[in-house]
């Protein structure tokens, strides 16, 4: 059943965008830093869509690599703290009650 609304899915999301297609084939002048082009400007669309889609998962690339060692960090460190715990026994929490 999973596989069949995603096929749905998929082949709604490609009639759009060839529809989206047919309407805008207008050919634009797009000027750029190092000449200019002459395209459709669909394609030019879903030029700058994918363009944009890849920098935006390109800046999440960092905070992906720091959480990744951040999770490294602590599991490491939680290694330690159990090692230590199943060597001395259980140690008291807080303080002490009189």
């Amino acid at each position: 059943m999973r596989r069949l609304v995603d096929l749905v899915a998929i082949l709604i999301i490609v009639v759009l965008g060839l529809s989206f297609a047919m309407l805008n084939t207008e050919v634009t002048h797009l000027n750029y830093y190092f000449g200019s082009i002459r395209t459709p400007l669909s394609l030019l669309l879903i030029a700058a869509l994918f363009v944009g889609a890849v920098l935006g998962a390109l800046s999440t690339v960092g905070l992906l690599l720091r959480q990744r060692a951040e999770i490294a960090r602590l599991r490491r460190r939680s290694k330690v703290e159990h090692k230590v715990l199943s060597e001395h026994g259980k140690l008291p929490l807080g303080g002490t009650s009189s």
